[in-house]
């Protein structure tokens, strides 16, 4: 309460309406599954479009497991069903299995390369060492999209070096254009013909404080050599005309193994190891370092430069990365004098070296340890569903590609079927969205239904037959991708209390099983949601219930809105904790509540003519005890009553007259 200790006049803000709630999002999916490329361990960022995806996740190729050839890529399928149905905003958690042991997120494995035939064991595409020394070159994620090239481009900026008139001694001063420390400098006399010029020196540029100007000292000069100012290098200021002071960095590009496509190009990168920008490192190796400064630089960085404490400059740098000398890569040849080029004309277009690397794959095919992930707080770390604890406005969950080639790979399967339901059970405000296995029979998916029951899951069945945009053949898909775009689509052009039925699969061809009536009759009461394929119709989704054997949760649209509902109140009555707990709080609480619900049955999604016939509120010493008081709770019992959908629609159609009575 404010204090009012002088005499004045006090003008003071209060509110007279309660706290509001607002509806979350429910539209939100989390993919799991394996990718060609992307990180494994990195917390996952949202995607909106499939461009997005291929950016960070590769392209829809198919996937080379060891132990299974050719799979085809259904996590890109996936992204893509569900942006095509109306899906908006998925994470994606990428998991990967190593040809041998468990993976992890890796910096201290550059001390080795371990290989398993001519595939390096975790996955990780590398360079040769003969290509670059001591200095070790990797693709920043495990994959056989990490077999790239990377070209290096040594480049040279303009000149530096001018000279201007002192205003007071009217003498000439040498200038210097703009340096950073630590900066590779070349300098070298341009007054010479072409033919003659001399190919010059390499310096590092350091600031002095104390002196305010900078030194030069020599690359390749031993500790007792002394650095060279400005003036020792240029006593004469007239004769700088013609000399060449440039900074010299790399330029580097990442390419597609043939070269034909460009991954990234990252120009303008400083060479030496100890290089400073803006109060942090910033070479070449410090922006590519296998932890760099945060998880979103990583994601987009493709490739990982380690350099060991034996490269401690520039100079180093270039000799190992080209394999030679960097100032003979500027001598002249005889087509470069017919040309008459100068070597500065080569730094300026660039001098570059490709290195290719090799061995990267895309493991084995994951199982469940790998889709159930770990996670590490002291290390900062996360894999598989673990990932997907600390994003909130997940509300839907599915594993494309999980029940591929199930009869192999039955108990994996079903293990990470129970890691997805037990992880909707535990995070509260999800569902997860479950797919059966292709060329299943009636029989085979009712076996499966058999062992599941959850309210927080659904299954469907069979699967969704595409044309691949890549091979411009049929491809059969597992439904969920299609699925969690439906739920999409539905919940922003109706409601999420709308169930999510009847609706056209919008990217289909055909199903792998045609259904008819009356084998949905045996399906549709088990909790097997069924596409059918309707004459003038089209393809379209015709079931909405979940796994669940307790009746009160049949339906996905009323497991969804609960959901909604739930969260919607637990987010919009946070104000609430630790507010003195009486009668006013409980008031406030109960009209915020009821107001929300008021909305909602306005809007259509509550049962009932009247309000007081839709839901009610309860937040009295009717809900609580004194127990409940003396120990800080405070109980709101709140009851609504959700629309059920309306599953068999019924005519009833007999002869009448007019003298009769119904």
């Amino acid at each position: 309460m404010p204090e009012y200790l002088a005499p004045g006049v006090y003008v003071e803000e209060t509110s007279f309406r309660p706290k509001s709630i607002e509806g979350v999002s429910t539209t939100t999916t989390g993919f799991i599954g394996p990718a060609r490329y992307g990180p494994v361990h990195l917390e996952p960022d949202i995607v909106t479009s499939l461009s997005e995806f291929e950016r960070t996740y590769g392209d829809g190729g198919i996937l080379q497991f060891d132990d299974f050839k050719d799979a085809p890529n259904f996590l890109w399928h996936a992204t893509r069903a569900f942006f095509n149905e109306g899906g908006k905003r998925v994470y994606i958690s990428r998991v990967f299995r190593p040809l041998e042991g468990d993976y992890a997120p890796i910096s201290e494995e550059f001390v080795q390369f371990p290989k398993k035939g001519s595939l390096y064991r975790d996955g990780h595409a590398r360079a040769q060492t003969s290509d670059t020394g001591s200095i070790r070159v990797r693709a920043r994620f495990p994959g056989a999209a990490g077999n790239l090239r990377v070209r290096l481009a040594l480049k040279g900026r303009p000149n530096l070096l001018g000279s201007t008139i002192d205003p007071i001694t009217g003498r000439s001063i040498t200038t210097l254009g703009t340096l950073a420390d630590r900066d590779l400098v070349w300098i070298r006399d341009i007054t010479s013909p072409p033919d003659q010029q001399s190919i010059g020196s390499l310096y590092r540029a350091y600031w002095n404080e104390d002196s305010a100007e900078w030194e030069f000292e020599a690359m390749g000069a031993s500790a007792s050599d002394p650095r060279r100012t400005v003036a020792q290098l240029f006593p004469d200021p007239e004769p700088t005309r013609g000399d060449s002071v440039r900074v010299v960095t790399l330029t580097l590009t990442v390419l597609s193994r043939d070269g034909g496509r460009e991954v990234g190009t990252w120009a303008d990168l400083p060479l030496d190891p100890g290089h400073v920008s803006g109060g942090a490192k910033d070479s070449v190796f410090a922006r590519f370092a296998p932890e760099p400064n945060s998880s979103n630089d990583a994601r987009n960085l493709p490739i990982v430069i380690a350099n060991p404490d034996t490269v401690t400059s520039a100079f180093d740098a270039l000799t190992q990365l080209f394999g030679t000398n960097p100032l003979a890569l500027l001598e002249l040849d005889a087509d470069d004098v017919a040309r008459n080029l100068t070597p500065a004309d080569k730094l300026t277009r660039g001098v570059s070296k490709d290195v290719i690397l090799d061995g990267g794959n895309d493991g084995l095919r994951p199982g469940a340890k790998e889709y159930e992930g770990e996670a590490d707080d002291d290390k900062d770390f996360a894999t598989g569903l673990m990932q997907f604890v600390r994003i909130e406005d997940i509300s839907m969950l599915s594993a494309p590609g999980l029940t591929w080639r199930y009869g192999d790979f039955r108990n994996q399967a079903n293990s990470t079927m129970a890691s997805l339901i037990s992880h909707a059970e535990r995070m509260r405000y999800r569902i997860a969205v479950l797919d059966s296995a292709e060329d299943q029979t009636i029989a085979d998916v009712r076996n499966m239904r058999g062992k599941l029951d959850s309210k927080y899951a659904a299954l469907y069945y069979p699967w969704v037959t595409v044309l691949d945009p890549i091979t411009r053949t049929e491809l059969n898909l597992p439904p969920s991708g299609f699925v969690t775009g439906i739920y999409a689509r539905n919940d922003i052009e109706r409601a999420v209390y709308k169930a999510p039925a009847n609706e056209v699969v919008r990217s289909a061809i055909g199903f792998e099983a045609l259904l008819n009536k009356s084998q949905q009759d045996i399906l549709n009461p088990e909790g097997i949601n069924c596409f059918r394929f309707f004459e003038g119709r089209g393809f379209r989704l015709w079931g909405a219930r979940t796994i669940s054997s307790d009746p009160e949760w049949k339906y996905v649209n009323v497991r969804r809105y609960f959901i909604y509902l739930e969260r919607s109140i637990d987010k919009g009555t946070q104000w609430a904790v630790f507010e003195p707990n009486g009668e006013r709080l409980w008031a406030n609480v109960r009209r915020t509540v009821e107001d929300f619900l008021l909305n909602e049955w306005q809007n259509g999604a509550l049962l009932g003519d009247k309000p007081e016939k839709a839901y009610f509120v309860k937040c009295d010493r009717s809900t609580m005890s004194q127990n409940d008081l003396d120990n800080g709770r405070l109980v709101c019992l709140i009851g609504v009553a959700p629309l059920k959908p309306a599953e068999f629609v019924i005519f009833r159609i007999g002869q009448w007259t007019a003298d009769s009575k119904v």
